[in-house]
């Protein structure tokens, strides 16, 4: 009895369950239940013929077209430096300067012992010429003098002699004195050229110390801009001790390894546009050295062009990508920079094939402005999407043509 009374009690509720499981299963929709994503609204722009240059796009880096590390001329401690990194500064002007006062005081004993020179032959202390006639020098003329006397004596004793009025003596010991008084001229003479060279000796120290004044101060070679400074306010430095570097970047001095293959396709003074990672801008200049021979270790042709800078944007060091135009314009195929996407080193695209993303790979050609040539994968009026984004080839999309 008691078993038969479980199962009455038992059998109700499990009833109940199965119909409730029935009515669940009844109220479900499989389908919604396995109902795929949205479709991805996208937009789509055609491929467009453009006349555009043909060029030979090639990386390189930047230099300065002057650099120079400048240096003191003359020892001293540096009293002044008016410039700092990233100055910039014109042809002329005073990058340090080290103490003159040590420079004046040579100056000035150099100018005292240059007068001094100047007053041995003659000559007015602050006079300009320093040529003097030797004959007319005081020296000179008092040994010319003595000359001219022996000489009269000598005359006269030789004619006593001959006269018989005095003995031969007196003539030998005229004749010797007027030797002796002719060496002496002589040896004035020489005097005075001594002077002459000493004061070519003390113009020359004088305007050496003038010079080394000069040199107290450190002035820039040319305009430009002040790169890097190695000296400090009162440091002593020698001579030739290295101050600060000046670079010129008004014009910057382009770098280029044209491959074999296209070596006979560039020529002095042809169209170089350049642009750098993080600027839009492009900067044109012109090819303007060739190497004239091929690099026989990487087969490719050492070129160097000259990239206006005018204001200075562009950094000497900076990574840049170059366009050499070689031919004058031609058609091409141009798509909008922003609907290709990189990844890997391979360059693709992304098309529509009805409601799917179809991707394709492209090879990239020039570049111009916002818009990039496509050399091979694309036909005249395919349409791909731009700014693709996330997009996975085989996504359901929508399309919409951009505006």
């Amino acid at each position: 009895m008691r078993r038969s009374d479980s199962l009455g009690r038992t059998l109700p509720l499990v009833l109940l369950f199965l119909v409730a499981s029935v009515a669940g299963c009844r109220g479900r929709d499989p389908v919604s239940a396995a109902s795929a994503p949205d479709a991805r609204e996208v937009q789509v722009v055609p491929v467009r013929e453009a006349m555009l240059s043909r060029a030979i796009v090639v990386d390189g880096a930047l230099a300065a077209e002057e650099q120079a590390v400048v240096s003191m001329k003359v020892a001293g401690r540096i009293a002044s430096l008016p410039v700092d990194l990233g100055s910039e500064v014109v042809k002329g002007q005073t990058l340090a300067q080290v103490e003159p006062r040590d420079y004046e005081l040579r100056v000035a004993q150099a100018e005292a012992m240059f007068r001094q020179a100047r007053a041995r032959l003659g000559l007015s202390p602050d006079g300009e010429a320093d040529t003097v006639d030797i004959t007319k020098t005081a020296l000179v003329k008092q040994a010319q003098a003595v000359v001219d006397e022996s000489k009269l004596t000598f005359e006269r004793r030789r004619q006593f002699v001959e006269r018989g009025i005095a003995p031969r003596s007196d003539l030998d010991s005229a004749e010797a004195a007027f030797k002796v008084a002719d060496g002496k001229l002589q040896d004035a003479m020489e005097e005075v050229r001594n002077r002459q060279a000493v004061l070519a000796q003390r113009r020359s120290e004088l305007e050496l110390a003038r010079e080394q004044q000069v040199y107290t101060s450190l002035r820039a070679p040319f305009a430009g801009r002040i790169s890097d400074r190695t000296a400090s306010l009162g440091q002593y430095v020698a001579a030739g001790t290295p101050v600060m570097t000046i670079v010129r970047v008004d014009t910057l001095r382009l770098r280029l390894e044209i491959p074999e293959r296209d070596a006979m396709r560039v020529r002095i003074n042809q169209p170089v546009n350049v642009t750098v990672e993080g600027d839009e801008t492009t900067y044109s200049g012109r090819l303007a050295r060739l190497s004239p021979a091929i690099s026989p270790e990487a087969r490719t042709l050492l070129v160097e062009a000259e990239i206006r800078n005018d204001p200075p944007r562009l950094r000497p060091g900076a990574f840049c990508r170059a366009q050499i135009v070689v031919e004058p314009s031609t058609k091409a195929l141009m798509v909008p920079a922003t609907s290709v996407v990189t990844f890997a080193g391979v360059d693709k695209v992304f098309t529509v094939n009805k409601d799917r993303a179809v991707e394709k790979r492209v090879q990239l050609g020039r570049r111009d402005g916002n818009a990039v040539e496509i050399v091979q994968g694309l036909q005249t009026g395919d349409l791909v999407v731009d700014k693709p984004g996330p997009l996975v080839a085989g996504d359901r999309v929508t399309t919409a043509k951009a505006k």
